[in-house]
């Protein structure tokens, strides 16, 4: 990183010095100041909550402009990528910055595929948790446990252990959310099968039994890749920013990545997807279609605590630009499985048609975003609304390892230590129980 020839100059009130502070400029987007030295020359921190104003770090993955809905991995545009490219094709690009050619290709998706299958002794592990528990409860043990099976590659330190972490880690986390899957069914566990692509592997894994085979539908698997790819990572969210937390202490990719999963499960982040299916289900229990005119009354209520979920977005003040190709593919899907008339699927469609034209929300800039179609697209792929948030996190573990990697190559980190503001008790002595 330059300097900028430009500094930002900070001034007191109080008679303290003034500070020049170096200015940074990205390749695009906001420049950001410098402040690593003003505890030690001011004695005084910055106040951030959310670290909304706050650069945690210099990174070359991925960018999002919010205003202009713009996503970019690696400088490729989303919309090119999601069009032009299949999921794997995505993940080499993120982990080592470009997109393969031919041979590179072959070769990385033959080094994914060789390692899909898990240790068998991961069928015990599963076998402590409830029938009924929520796969993301299951799927934070069983990445968490990986590190307990491959001690191989745990070394954070050593760039083999790495590779072969990021690796084993793509394979198997779609073996991983079929077992929970499977687990949760009651149905016996399926391996994977090394001929099907990434997405159709996962699905055979989701769908197949010992007794009847699936083919997996070609329009469903390439929904499926686009979600993945939509999904690979997102800048510096709330999960990928507790990925590289945990990792910054030097704990193995394994624990690294099953803190993100930990975080990716709140209701704010991977959640919503499942928080919008449930909003699906819940106007569909009071009447549909028909009662949706009084759900939407309900959230331009402000005394109201209905919450529309799938619309708008905490970075995009614009479309989302994943909405856009996930709204294409969601209504292939419903094409492709005659679900256009399904009473779920028309009231979806209702509630898009409403957020697109009503003055409300457009001027809110209220627009479905990706969690509101992907939701539908799964659902209409037979996928459990429980399990949503679990393939949200498979998709996700590419860009969680990419900027897992970058943070330990970057010369400048350092383990993570944010400040605080102190407004509690000031010093006071203890006194004796008889006297409190």
């Amino acid at each position: 990183m330059t300097p900028s020839d430009v500094k930002a100059t900070l001034s007191f009130s109080d008679g303290s010095p003034s500070m020049d502070l170096p200015i940074y400029k990205g390749t695009v987007g906001p420049d950001v100041i410098d402040i690593r030295k003003l505890y030690g020359q001011t004695g005084k921190f910055t106040y951030d909550p959310g670290f909304l104003s706050t650069a945690s770090c210099n990174s070359t993955i991925t960018y999002i402009d919010g205003d202009k809905g713009e996503l970019l991995y690696r400088g490729y545009p989303i919309e090119q990528l999601a069009v032009h490219c299949d999921f794997l094709e995505t993940c080499h690009l993120l982990l080592y910055g470009d997109l393969p050619d031919l041979a590179q290709k072959t070769d990385f998706t033959a080094r994914v595929t060789n390692h899909t299958m898990v240790n068998e002794q991961m069928q015990f592990f599963l076998r402590g948790f409830r029938r009924d528990a929520h796969p993301m409860a299951v799927m934070t043990g069983l990445v968490g446990a990986l590190s307990a099976f491959y001690h191989d590659s745990t070394d954070i330190n050593n760039p083999q252990h790495r590779e072969i972490a990021a690796i084993r880690l793509i394979a198997k986390m779609p073996t991983l959310v079929a077992m929970a899957y499977k687990y949760s069914a009651g149905q016996p566990y399926m391996y994977p099968k090394n001929k099907l692509s990434y997405a159709a592997n996962f699905m055979h894994m989701m769908f197949a039994t010992p007794c009847e085979d699936y083919v997996p539908n070609d329009v469903l698997v390439r929904a499926l890749d686009r979600i993945f790819i939509l999904h690979a990572d997102h800048e510096q969210n709330a999960s990928t920013s507790t990925v590289r937390l945990c990792g910054s202490s030097g704990t193995n990719p394994f624990a690294a990545i099953a803190a993100g999963v930990a975080c990716l499960w709140g209701p704010a982040h991977g959640g919503a997807n499942e928080a919008c299916l449930n909003m699906l289900g819940d106007i569909q229990q009071i009447g549909g279609v028909e009662k949706i005119g009084e759900f939407i009354k309900q959230v331009k209520d402000k005394n109201s605590s209905v919450k529309l979920m799938g619309f708008g977005h905490r970075v995009y003040k614009n479309y989302d630009p994943r909405a856009k190709l996930m709204r294409e593919t969601c209504h292939e899907v419903l094409g492709a499985l005659g679900l256009e008339n399904d009473p779920l699927f028309k009231l979806a469609m209702a509630l898009e048609k409403i957020a697109l034209e009503d003055e409300y929300f457009v001027a809110r800039k209220l627009y479905p975003n990706v969690d509101f179609y992907s939701g539908i697209v799964q659902s209409a792929l037979g996928i459990p609304v429980s399990l949503f948030t679990a393939i949200f996190a498979l998709a996700r573990t590419v860009g969680w390892i990419a900027q897992l990697n970058e943070m330990i190559g970057d010369p400048e980190y350092k383990i993570g230590r944010p400040r605080q503001l102190y407004v509690g008790a000031a010093p006071r002595q203890v006194k004796p129980i008889a006297e409190r």
